[in-house]
């Protein structure tokens, strides 16, 4: 039985649904407000000018945002001081503004979110849909993943591999991160033709694009190569329905030699599907997002896998978060 760990009262309640500060960060993130006003101090007309914005609103979310300490102001001049700087800024070692900016587009998705629930699937809820979304969407994987991938692949280990294959490999966090920890491995990163160029580029910035074949394709439109023993399904399965999981699974496993090895990193929820709260959460994500996602347990996972072929699913690590890994092999 659940336990019920919040005491919720109606200040609370009211206090969890206001949302204006989460809208504020986010209008100064798709603006990239941070950016300039790291650069130099700057009056609300110098920056109006900078961003194209009309001076009067745009005064009202600096106030807004030196209110909430994001700001800072000094008779009538803004800056963003260097803690900040760091995280909000494009400029910033370990910013989040490309993380932030994908976050815009869920924020207008999930604004659809009653007429879903309604059966009212109104035009253009499958997501992304244009260059800057994807980018946008890629560039906020790759935050995530600089804090993740290495710690992640020391956990799932190469053991004998010799050719590893990225199934949606995006920018190629995950193919960099491999071929650092096993030296002897290969890699074959496959995304869509319009994302493995950002792939390209940052493995050819690391000094390893010598040991790596880009493929640009479609999984969902055709096979995927084969001949390798270790393949990575990183962050995908929650976009997809359980048919086409098992449709993906199918292809994984003719690109795997007998005995290769699936690995999947992505949410894995309890079998009553409320826990973790992060993986119920972002279930509602992949509702306004996609046609048919969500987040599965491991018995739902476990399932797919065998019906595509796969045997000796197990859960390799769990969490509260999209780190979880399970595992599972093409028969030898």
């Amino acid at each position: 039985m659940q336990s019920m760990s919040r005491d919720w009262t109606g200040e609370s309640l009211l206090g969890f649904a206001y949302f204006l500060d989460i809208r504020v960060l986010l209008t100064a993130a798709e603006l990239d407000l941070f950016t300039p006003l790291t650069a130099r101090p700057q009056t609300v007309a110098e920056l109006a000018l900078v961003v194209g914005a009309d001076e009067r609103p745009l005064e009202m979310v600096l106030d807004a945002l030196a209110g909430l300490e994001l700001l800072e102001k000094r008779e009538n001049v803004y800056t963003c001081p260097p803690g900040i700087a760091n995280y909000l800024s494009a400029t910033g070692e370990e910013s989040v503004l490309p993380m932030l900016r994908h976050h815009v587009g869920i924020w207008h998705r999930s604004s659809r979110l009653t007429e879903i629930v309604r059966g009212k699937h109104t035009d253009g809820r499958v997501g992304l849909s244009d260059a800057d979304s994807t980018k946008a969407f890629i560039e906020a994987m790759h935050v995530r993943a600089k804090v993740t991938a290495k710690e992640n692949v020391a956990v799932i280990g190469v053991g004998s591999a010799k050719h590893l294959i990225d199934v949606g490999g995006a920018s190629g966090s995950y193919t960099i991160e491999f071929l650092k920890y096993s030296p002897a491995l290969r890699a074959t990163l496959f995304d869509r033709p319009e994302v493995v160029e950002m792939a390209r580029r940052r493995l050819t910035d690391e000094g390893l694009i010598d040991r790596v074949t880009i493929v640009g394709g479609d999984f969902t439109a055709g096979p995927l190569p084969t001949g390798h023993d270790l393949a990575l399904v990183s962050a995908i399965i929650h976009q997809n329905s359980p048919e086409e999981n098992v449709a993906l699974y199918r292809k994984v496993f003719d690109a795997l030699v007998p005995g290769g090895r699936l690995v999947i990193r992505d949410h894995v929820m309890s079998p009553d599907k409320i826990s973790p709260t992060s993986g119920a959460m972002f279930a509602i994500n992949m509702l306004v997002s996609t046609a048919g996602g969500g987040t599965y347990s491991l018995d739902e996972i476990r399932s797919t896998l065998e019906e595509a072929g796969f045997s000796s699913v197990r859960l390799v690590r769990g969490g509260a978060e999209m780190e979880c890994i399970v595992e599972a092999f093409r028969p030898g």
